[in-house]
């Protein structure tokens, strides 16, 4: 079959006499060098090293973690990160204890309670925020003093980080709270419940649950639970949630290391600095009316830790020791991470 009739014809659409202008010539090679790095793009994603990470799918975390996904952050810092979502805590925690995946967020506790019993994780910092203690707007608690004789709701148990710390500080101040005031322990979206139909007077909380109350309007923070950092002489920065890696594993992949933790950076940065990525991640958040979406973005850009230095590691060992910890075998200072600048 002779084809020349209908290349011909085809060339002729773009010339007279045959040849292609060179406007046409310019947007075959522009073609062919798009599809070239498309399908070096897609073959690169696909040997970049890879980081899993168990993430509650409602968690605070997965905000950032999605975001550095929408914006190809992983890959920009050369490497791929694989996501794996759960519904609870013990979940994640069951995930990167197993090895099904690589990392895990987890609070300063938990990974000082695996180091104590020889399970020792690299820590990444990610949120500096330790909860929040919230009464109703016409409270009159607006000190530890003020908790003296009244109902307290605290998230979690008795070794809740929050609720040891209030209590070291009210020890100071000659207050001992299990005795003078009615205490509970509840999950927190109970706790939120039974403040709100005036079941208890105070409640120590998360953060976000907290924040979601003060969006909502009607209630407010007594005292921030940073201030209680202050009045034990503590940093009130401190990264008490991270992301942990088992040191086996952390050991044999620092540059990858290295690559999440820039990404991370990265990601708080932008966050910080764009209402536009947070209307993205609207959904991700409940997509919750005005006051509460601005409370928990504000509450989360505030928890960025600082730089880790030689002092937030002693002030992180201090807290560790007042919450419980055995002094004499605490998280050694290489297991908490630190991005080079």
């Amino acid at each position: 079959m002779n084809l020349q009739p209908i290349t011909t014809y085809a060339l002729d659409r773009f010339s007279a006499n045959g040849q292609l202008p060179w406007q046409a010539i310019a947007a075959l090679l522009l073609a062919f060098i798009m599809a070239g790095l498309t399908h070096a793009s897609d073959h690169d994603s696909e040997t970049l090293p890879e980081i899993s990470i168990s993430v509650l799918q409602f968690g605070t975390a997965h905000w950032e973690l999605d975001h550095i996904l929408h914006r190809r952050l992983d890959q920009k810092h050369g490497y791929r990160l694989d996501l794996k979502l759960v519904a609870n805590l013990p979940a994640s925690r069951l995930a990167v204890t197993s090895g099904s995946v690589n990392g895990a967020v987890a609070d300063l506790l938990w990974a000082q309670s695996r180091f104590q019993v020889g399970a020792p994780y690299l820590y990444v910092p990610f949120s500096s925020q330790i909860g929040d203690i919230v009464v109703p707007e016409s409270s009159d608690i607006r000190t530890v003093a003020d908790l003296a004789g009244k109902r307290i709701g605290v998230a979690g148990g008795p070794d809740s980080k929050g609720w040891v710390l209030l209590q070291k500080v009210a020890g100071e101040q000659g207050l001992n709270l299990s005795e003078s005031a009615e205490v509970q322990f509840a999950a927190p979206p109970l706790l939120s419940q039974a403040l709100k139909r005036g079941q208890v007077d105070v409640i120590i909380t998360y953060w976000h649950f907290a924040a979601r109350l003060r969006g909502e309007g009607g209630w407010r923070s007594a005292f921030g639970m940073a201030d209680l950092l202050t009045a034990m002489d503590l940093d009130r920065n401190l990264p008490v949630l991270g992301y942990v890696f088992p040191t086996a594993w952390a050991e044999n992949h620092g540059p990858l290391i290295e690559r999440f933790a820039d990404s991370l950076h990265q990601a708080k940065t932008e966050l910080a600095d764009s209402e536009a990525h947070w209307q993205r991640l609207r959904p991700l958040m409940g997509n919750p009316e005005d006051g509460v979406f601005h409370a928990l973005r504000d509450g989360f850009v505030a928890g960025t830790p600082a730089p880790q230095t030689d002092q937030r590691i002693a002030d992180l060992h201090r807290l560790l020791a007042l919450t419980g910890a055995d002094s004499d075998q605490l998280m050694p200072a290489e297991l908490f991470y630190r991005r080079q600048p």
